[in-house]
């Protein structure tokens, strides 16, 4: 069995942490570098009840996209949430991993699965890293739907494509026009609608979209936006980076298993559609 520091080195050189935006708190949160490892488990969210699934599987590594600590804190007692679940996982000999805007900016990455998990056919980012010789790796990314589909019915295929959440998708957009060239950004991307905009592209896809930015670009353009939950489109790159651990590995002939999460950890519970009419 590989050692913690083995498998690590594995993810950083998948996921480096020098990709990370300057304000992101990725790699090892807790753990010792010499403990074995056998069980790695994929997460979303460092939640308690994801902590809860690694001890019942018998987890030696938790890897979750989101932080458990992304500012400073003078206290892990077990009082507070995040406290809690640093003493279960270091109770229970369980190492936890952050892959956050250095999966995100990978090539391929969050953007790629989400992509994928709607049915595009990748022509690049969509706000490619200055840094990346190739043009490859970036913020989200832009594909083609292929054939094209009406908005409605791709909204429809971005909610069988991921994982069921209460919130579910919204629309906003002509539900009757045709959608060829979409972009994607998985997490809160309300920040690069412009970019999508500029882009060219008929529908954006991603998560957290607020009221102003929202407005603003249906004003702006015909561009289409598709909203889904953050933790749904984020969900996807688990499966890809699982795969990836996978291959290295097999590479390497580690007895390694590894399972992805299906814990919904979206914080939404339920969902109440009022009477509407467009």
């Amino acid at each position: 069995m590989p050692k913690l520091s083995d498998v690590i080195s594995a993810l950083e050189e998948l996921y480096p942490p020098q990709w990370a935006e300057s304000w992101d708190a990725v790699g090892l949160v807790c753990g010792d570098p010499d403990a074995e490892v056998h069980r790695v488990l994929f997460a979303v969210d460092p939640v308690q009840a994801v902590v809860d699934e690694a001890v019942a599987w018998g987890a030696d590594l938790v890897v979750t996209h989101h932080p458990l600590y992304l500012r400073g804190t003078t206290s892990v007692a077990a009082t507070s949430f995040k406290g809690r679940v640093v003493h279960t996982l270091i109770s229970s000999g369980i190492a936890l991993h952050v892959a956050h805007t250095n999966a995100d900016h990978a090539d391929p990455g969050v953007s790629d699965a989400l992509a994928e998990a709607v049915g595009l056919r990748i022509t690049g980012p969509l706000v490619p890293d200055p840094t990346d010789p190739a043009g490859r790796r970036g913020s989200g990314r832009i594909g083609v739907l292929e054939p094209p589909l009406t908005l409605s019915a791709f909204a429809a295929r971005v909610a069988e494509g991921l994982p069921a959440t209460a919130a579910g998708v919204r629309v906003a957009g002509d539900g009757d026009r045709l959608i060829g060239r979409v972009a994607v950004c998985g997490g809160s991307g309300d920040s690069f609608i412009a970019r999508a905009r500029a882009a060219g592209v008929d529908a954006y896809v991603t998560a957290d979209l607020r009221h102003h930015p929202a407005s603003e670009a249906a004003e702006a353009s015909p561009l289409a936006l598709v909203d889904a939950a953050h933790w749904a489109t984020e969900w996807p790159w688990l499966n890809l980076a699982a795969r990836a651990l996978d291959a290295v590995s097999t590479e390497h002939e580690w007895q390694l298993e590894t399972k992805v999460s299906h814990r919904v950890t979206d914080p939404w519970t339920a969902h109440t559609p009022m009477p509407f009419t467009a």
